[in-house]
């Protein structure tokens, strides 16, 4: 972050059938097509499902920081 510049977070989900990792670059991707000044991301919340004693899916909860332009 730079002095002087206004941030604003938003809160989005990623989703993979692979792993946290798919989840998280595919939600940051996303954010990125939609949002300008995507510059960090954090990760608040990790889930998943599972069927038939495996692991389905991933999820993530992800606050995602962008500069606000001037």
């Amino acid at each position: 972050m730079q002095p002087g510049h206004i941030y604003k977070k938003t809160e989005i989900v990623g989703t993979s059938e692979s792993s946290l990792s798919d989840a998280i670059e595919r939600a940051v991707a996303r954010a990125c097509r939609t949002l300008r000044h995507v510059d960090r991301f954090e990760v608040v919340e990790t889930r998943g499902t599972v069927r038939d004693g495996k692991v389905e899916s991933y999820q993530v909860v992800l606050k995602i920081g962008f500069r606000l332009e001037d």
